[in-house]
């Protein structure tokens, strides 16, 4: 039994305009792409399809085993102590694919989010459900886990909806995509790329066709303007008025004219051109081309008057009882722009959390970034987003407009979508004059368009730079240093290198 959406309709309580408008899809066996910017409604799509939300309009035809999972990884999946257990081979092939391991369960709270989502996973998998709905499976994920994963999710045979904004996981899995722009929804064939193309071809063709049709409204409005002149000159020359009252012969010409009909004949073109033309403006009107806003802005940094962010001496970490992080003394400049990068779960947050504890730098100067934000703490930043002053909320609402999400709809909704919630804390950093930026998988969440504002507004930036991410080519455009984490037995170690290349070692 397929997935179907049909005619479906949908807004959240207190929106101005809806989300989904009469909308109709069919989802069959294999992966299906829901693709959109942020808040476009991809999860919602996926709440709908679970059941979890109900539709204004419409009917929505699906399977009755579906197992959802989450774009969050606060909590572990429920199946998550029966999946530890099982010993039928589904769940032995899952979890050595997945390389998790057998303590994973008694420690959720100590794995890195990567390691969770990979769990998380394994679990729905092993349920063998009818529809399988991810949502943004590859955040958190280093380049080694991915693997894993993406062939763990080629083998599934049921139906899959999967939201992401990974362009090669896309490509790779899907058979067609849902293209959301709200209110319509438009499922192309073929994978992301191929749909893409497709839509390019067609705004073309679109474009070119208004094109056509401006030039041809540009002439019949001319010509229109010159059939009315004319009806209005043939009326005055039909008019009795001004005539002398013993000038019979103009008068008969007239009456003569009205008898033949010649009289009415450029009221009748100009009235028949009329037609044409507003045939012609509601063609051209139905075709419309939504405009599109370049994502990106100016992230106004400042630079710190000492030339040292930070020196730390060097320290043994604890990670999770087992194994230990060493560090060599480490020290920051404030042009440096450095890049952490490291396998799941090896101590690249947990670095970062020491390196925090250390800071001389004002929190005035400083912006932080985790790599999760859970909801109360999502709810605690939106709040305080409303209780900016006039120009600050204008600034940080132009930031996010211009990261593609629609401030309106974001001041409405205190629970704000991961991807959008990192749009506003980077447009809180605007309003702010930073000496230095730490941002933990600063593109967990953001779709491709804000990915690349945020490379484009934190290359420019003068201030230092700290990022973790499994992202290589986004460090690659941003970084010029590298810390890299690295293990042997129970201890990690850092290897500090001065360049960093996209060529560099694939950790």
């Amino acid at each position: 039994m397929p997935l179907v959406f049909h005619h479906i309709s949908f807004a959240y309580d207190g929106a101005i305009s809806q989300l989904l408008d009469n909308v109709t899809a069919h989802f069959p066996q294999g992966w299906t792409g829901i693709v959109g910017p942020n808040g476009a409604g991809k999860t919602t799509v996926l709440h709908l399809a679970a059941g979890d939300l109900d539709p204004q309009h419409g009917t929505i035809r699906r399977p009755t085993h579906i197992v959802f999972c989450t774009q969050r990884t606060d909590e572990p999946p429920v199946q998550l102590p029966q999946f530890m257990a099982a010993t039928d081979s589904e769940a032995c092939v899952l979890r050595g694919k997945l390389q998790i391991c057998d303590d994973w369960a008694d420690r959720w709270q100590t794995l890195s989010h990567g390691e969770r989502k990979r769990l998380q996973i394994a679990v729905a998998l092993w349920q063998q459900p009818d529809v399988l709905l991810i949502d943004e499976p590859t955040n958190h994920i280093d380049l080694a886990a991915r693997a894993l994963l993406v062939e763990a999710l080629v083998s599934f045979r049921g139906i899959g909806l999967l939201v992401s904004h990974d362009r090669e996981l896309l490509d790779l899995l899907c058979r067609q995509c849902l293209f959301l722009d709200p209110p319509q929804a438009v499922m192309r064939p073929g994978n992301y790329s191929e749909s893409v193309a497709e839509a390019r071809r067609e705004e073309a063709n679109l474009l070119a066709e208004r094109q056509v049709l401006k030039h041809q409204l540009d002439q019949l409005t001319m010509a229109s303007q010159r059939r009315h002149a004319e009806a209005a000159r043939a009326d005055r020359k039909k008019s009795k008025r001004g005539l002398a009252r013993g000038d019979s012969d103009g008068r008969t010409k007239i009456d003569l004219a009205r008898v033949s009909g010649k009289d009415g004949r450029a009221g009748r073109l100009a009235n028949q051109l009329n037609g044409r033309l507003a045939h012609a403006q509601e063609r051209f009107s139905s075709l419309e081309v939504k405009k599109r806003y370049t994502a990106n802005f100016w992230l106004d940094g400042s630079i710190s008057p000492r030339q040292r962010l930070f020196t730390i001496p060097s320290a043994t970490i604890q990670l999770d009882g087992l194994r230990q992080l060493i560090i060599p003394d480490l020290t920051m400049l404030r042009h440096d722009r450095i890049a952490i990068t490291g396998a799941n779960g090896i101590g690249k947050s947990t670095l970062i959390r020491h390196i925090l504890r250390q800071l001389n730098v004002s929190e005035e100067h400083l912006i932080y970034m985790p790599q999760e934000i859970d909801l109360v703490r999502t709810r605690d930043i939106m709040s305080a987003v409303h209780q900016l002053s006039h120009e600050q909320l204008g600034t940080v609402m132009t930031v996010v407009s211009g990261l593609g999400s629609r401030p309106d709809r974001l001041l409405r909704n205190l629970d704000a979508s991961p991807g959008e919630l990192r749009k506003v804390l980077l447009a809180l950093g605007v309003i702010r004059h930073p000496h230095l930026i730490i941002m933990d998988e600063p593109t967990n969440h953001l779709d491709l368009p804000a990915i690349e504002s945020l490379e484009d507004a934190l290359r420019n930036c003068p201030c230092g730079l700290l990022l973790v991410s499994h992202d290589l080519h986004f460090l690659s455009r941003i970084a010029n240093t590298r810390w890299h984490l690295q293990q042997a037995g129970e201890t990690v170690t850092m290897a500090l290198d001065a360049t960093f290349h996209i060529t560099m070692e694939q950790n």
